[in-house]
């Protein structure tokens, strides 16, 4: 059954106040735009979101902190974006600093059925506290607890009606992870082919895990920080 949708105002249209979004991408690269941009015309507020970063001020999910509309962030890496760091001093943000293997294997191990494993990272840092540790061959290890969203907004480079997608070069990072810990999963993709069309070695996320696909046009694709080597 085709999974494709018309509208992405549509699409995100029962993400409700309170919600909690798993978010692809890094830095800028493989986020859904077009998903995200839908969410913020629609306002709904109190987000929990998981996601590598948190955009720019003026770009992905900068666009909905800037909004006012996520509560909390669970994120590895926030340093590009300055209206998180006022709406943090100001109180108005809670975030959890996770490391980045960590917040990876939480979406994977979310997605998996999983509820929760050990790690050796962060051990004897502030990340360590309130959380239970357990010893194995006489080292420690923290008990995280995988991740499991109310929605998951996705980024892919190609996908057949059935949801089936392929990821192109670095948007397949968070992606695929994020995708599989969603109770409902959005994805957006550049073209859209019809089942068998694809070769089943190039699909890096099978369609079980897809609700949703929506067609995008005019991506953006920002750099989030661009440099070059001196002649």
């Amino acid at each position: 059954m085709s999974k494709v949708m018309d509208s992405f105002v549509e699409a995100v249209s029962d993400i409700q106040d309170g919600a909690s979004l798993i978010v692809g991408g890094f830095g800028l690269s493989g986020i859904p735009e077009k998903s995200i941009e839908a969410l913020r015309e629609q306002g709904t507020k109190n987000l929990t979101v998981y996601s590598n970063n948190c955009g720019v001020d003026d770009w992905g999910l900068g666009l909905l902190l800037a909004n006012k509309q996520i509560k909390k962030m669970v994120a590895s890496y926030v340093g590009e974006n300055k209206i998180f760091e006022q709406q943090f001093l100001n109180g108005e943000l809670e975030v959890e600093l996770t490391p980045q293997g960590t917040l990876a294997e939480r979406m994977r191990a979310g997605g998996a059925g999983i509820p929760g494993f050990y790690t050796a990272t962060g051990v004897g840092t502030p990340i360590a506290e309130g959380k239970e540790t357990k010893e194995f061959n006489g080292k420690t290890y923290l008990l995280e607890e995988g991740i499991v969203g109310d929605f998951a907004l996705v980024k892919a480079w190609k996908a057949d009606t059935l949801g089936n997608l392929v990821y192109r070069k670095t948007s397949r990072n968070f992606n695929p992870l994020a995708a599989m810990a969603g109770k409902i999963t959005i994805a957006e993709v550049e073209e859209i082919v019809q089942p068998g069309e694809l070769d089943p070695d190039e699909i890096h996320t099978p369609g079980i895990y897809v609700q949703r696909l929506l067609l995008g046009t005019n991506y953006e694709k920002r750099i989030e920080r661009r440099t070059v080597i001196k002649a």
